[in-house]
């Protein structure tokens, strides 16, 4: 479904008030927050979707670390999980189902959670995911409205996976490309999420504003974050990490339908200055799975989370990709 879609939709629903939620739908952040006490909130989301990888245990992770993401974004720590699985039983293999939930039930072991149940329907077409309730003191919600002028844009993972998996089902990418892609999608965002998160406690730097990537694609999560911090954002789009194949893939053309839906949306809010038909311009817009983290935060703190994230080891490159440039109009920039 497509941001335009999602949108009409939801428009006229009055959705229930409470002093307590600290987060909720209004603006369109990655989970719902709400104050327990004065110490604890909880965490709320849940996603699913469609198979992205052909195999079931690989297509688990990735389900579940897409569905995870959203309590790394908002700054919190997953606590409980559970299965939300839609499969033809009748026809497709048991041991295809299991090793689906097997490598969700990893993926939610890794992140420190506890999986305690689920719901299951009968469908036409195999779908998983994870309602998952987190963590998070309320004072240090994460949320995608806060960024300030002079911020730098972090972005932890590269991109490219919706136009890597187009060309997989073309039959262009190659098994080396497959696994590589299928890998990223299956990380987990919660190494640079604690460490942001130890810094922030530690008085090192403060998270102005935060977000996740998944399927409105760079532009549309980065418009968000324009619109609830009213500023505007500036991307150098030669500075994003991207996927080894996805910008050759993307010049020959190889984009899925999800990318052309997010930029006839989003454009009206972009300010792009790059050359025309410029195959980077398509992959701002590529929809992602399980994509990384945006964080506006000061350029100082930028630099040490970069530095740490390379010191500790972590297997994907990230970089500041631009910054918060003015209050008032929320516009992208792409230069």
């Amino acid at each position: 479904m497509g941001p335009g879609d999602l949108g009409r939709l939801l428009c006229g629903l009055e959705l229930p008030r409470d002093p307590n939620l600290l987060v909720g739908a209004g603006t369109c952040d990655d989970a719902g927050v709400y104050r327990l006490t004065d110490d604890i909130a909880l965490i709320q989301t849940l996603d699913f979707f469609t198979p992205i990888v052909d195999d079931p245990y690989r297509f688990g992770q990735i389900a579940a670390a897409n569905a995870l993401s959203d309590v790394y974004a908002m700054g919190g720590r997953p606590l409980l999980c559970m299965n939300i699985l839609a499969c033809p039983i009748k026809t497709m293999p048991e041991q295809v189902l299991r090793d689906v939930v097997r490598g969700g039930l990893d993926k939610v072991r890794e992140a420190g959670a506890l999986l305690v149940g689920g719901h299951s329907v009968e469908d036409a077409e195999l779908k998983f995911g994870l309602s998952v309730t987190g963590l998070v003191h309320p004072a240090r919600v994460w949320a995608n409205g806060g960024a300030r002028a002079g911020d730098v844009l972090v972005l932890t993972k590269p991109l490219g996976t919706g136009i890597l998996a187009t060309a997989l089902k073309g039959g262009l990418a190659t098994a080396a490309d497959e696994e590589r892609m299928a890998a990223l999608m299956a990380t987990l965002n919660r190494m640079p999420a604690e460490i942001l998160r130890e810094m922030v406690e530690g008085g090192e730097t403060a998270v102005h504003a935060a977000t996740d990537v998944t399927g409105f694609g760079l532009v549309g999560h980065l418009h968000e974050m324009a619109a609830a911090s009213q500023c505007s954002l500036r991307v150098r789009v030669a500075e994003l990490p991207l996927l080894a194949g996805a910008l050759d893939f993307a010049a020959m053309g190889i984009i899925p339908a999800g990318a052309h839906a997010n930029r006839g949306h989003y454009r009206q809010w972009v300010q792009c200055r790059l050359p025309p038909d410029s195959p980077e311009e398509m992959l701002v817009y590529d929809p992602q799975t399980s994509g990384g983290l945006i964080l506006s935060l000061p350029e100082v703190g930028a630099t040490a989370l970069l530095a740490r994230l390379r010191r500790d080891g972590y297997p994907w490159p990230c970089a500041v990709i631009g910054e918060v440039t003015a209050a008032g109009a929320a516009r992208v920039v792409l230069e």
